[in-house]
């Protein structure tokens, strides 16, 4: 079933799993703890996503609101996100392997892979009630060094978890960017046979 507030500002062409739909990025979250059944109910999902040679580079460095590691992270944040993330129930560093593990080699695919990781972790949070915000706005290089993050692994990706606040918890500028966005037409991201083919879409 589709959200009311998703509905209002996103349709598809083609019907899929309304979790995928449902999925957004919210910034605004209730300022309250989640258990740890439910966020490794959220780790399990992301275990099994596919990845080369099943190499699984993800790993997952993760401090709970008001638990002794949270400012460990909170603290990497750049100053516009920590407005927000103030209130997440969660905050998860996602690093990935560089190279595989059974021979050493580069791994060409490792980004995608953990990619595909953490959207199986967002996914699973939209079937539990919760909603997962991901950034790219903190340091990287403090993260490596205060996280301890060896040099085979490479920090990626910062995400905040919790349950969906009220939209007018936010500041009146982060109030207009709270809604669910859209998505660029099949017609510009499909493409049959070579680069450019542009495609009509099938029954």
């Amino acid at each position: 079933m589709i959200d009311p507030e998703v509905q209002k500002n996103r349709s598809t062409t083609h019907e899929i799993n309304s979790l995928i739909i449902n999925r957004w990025s919210p910034r605004s979250f209730v300022p309250e703890e989640i258990g740890d059944t439910e966020l490794f109910s959220l780790f399990e999902a992301a275990r099994w996503a596919p990845s080369s040679s099943n190499s699984q580079p993800w790993r997952f460095i993760y401090a709970k609101r008001n638990s002794k590691n949270w400012n460990d992270l909170f603290n990497l944040l750049v100053d516009f996100n920590k407005q927000w993330c103030a209130n997440a129930s969660v905050l998860v560093v996602i690093v990935s392997r560089k190279n595989f593990e059974h021979n050493g080699q580069p791994s060409i695919t490792h980004q995608f892979d953990t990619g595909s990781a953490w959207e199986n972790l967002a996914i699973q949070a939209v079937s539990q009630g919760l909603v997962t915000h991901a950034m790219a706005g903190f340091d990287y290089e403090k993260a490596r060094e205060d996280l301890e993050v060896p040099v085979d692994f490479e920090v990626v990706a910062m995400i905040a978890i919790g349950k969906k606040g009220l939209k007018e918890k936010l500041s009146p500028e982060l109030q207009t960017r709270e809604i669910p966005n859209t998505r660029k037409p099949l017609s510009e991201i499909v493409m049959e046979g070579k680069f450019g083919n542009k495609v009509e879409h099938h029954d």
